[in-house]
C-alpha cells in the first residue's frame, strides 16, 4: 500500500468524523417541532387531478398492453414461463414475485382512478378547493 494513500484515506477519515461530530451537535440544538399541516391541502390536489389521472391512465394502458409491450403483466407473465420452461426455478420465483405485485398494483390503481373520479367531482363542486379553505 502506498504512504500518501494510507495518509490521505486516515485524513479522509478524520474530516468525516469530524463532520459527523460536528452534524449531531447542531442536529441537537435545533430540535424546533415543525409546524402541523393547517389544511387538508385539497386546492393543490384539486389542481394536481389532471396529472394524476393522465398519469395513473398510462400506468394502467402499459400494464394491461400485450407481451409486446415493456411493463405489461402479460410480458412478464411470458417471461415467467420462459423460464419455467427452461428448468430455471429460481429466476422464475423471482419474476413470479414482480408478477404478483404487478397484477396487485393494476387492482391498487384502478381503485386510485375511482378516488380520483370522486376528488375531480367533489374539486368541481367546491370551487377546485378554494371553498374548502
Amino acid at each position: 500500500m502506498n504512504g500518501r494513500r494510507g495518509t490521505r484515506t486516515l485524513l479522509a477519515g478524520v474530516a468525516v468524523a469530524a463532520v459527523l461530530a460536528g452534524g449531531t451537535g447542531a442536529a441537537a440544538a435545533d430540535s424546533t417541532p415543525k409546524p402541523t399541516p393547517t389544511s387538508d391541502g385539497a386546492q393543490a390536489l384539486c389542481k394536481r387531478v389532471p396529472k394524476l389521472d393522465r398519469r395513473i391512465g398510462r400506468a394502467l394502458k402499459r400494464l394491461d398492453a400485450g407481451a409486446g409491450t415493456r411493463g405489461s403483466v402479460a410480458r412478464l407473465q411470458q417471461r415467467v414461463d420462459n423460464a419455467k420452461k427452461a428448468g430455471h426455478t429460481q429466476i422464475a420465483t423471482y419474476l413470479q414475485d414482480r408478477l404478483d405485485f404487478r397484477k396487485s398494483l393494476v387492482t391498487t390503481l384502478k381503485q386510485r382512478q375511482t378516488d380520483l373520479t370522486a376528488v375531480k367531482s367533489w374539486c368541481q363542486d367546491n370551487d377546485g378547493g378554494k371553498a374548502a379553505s
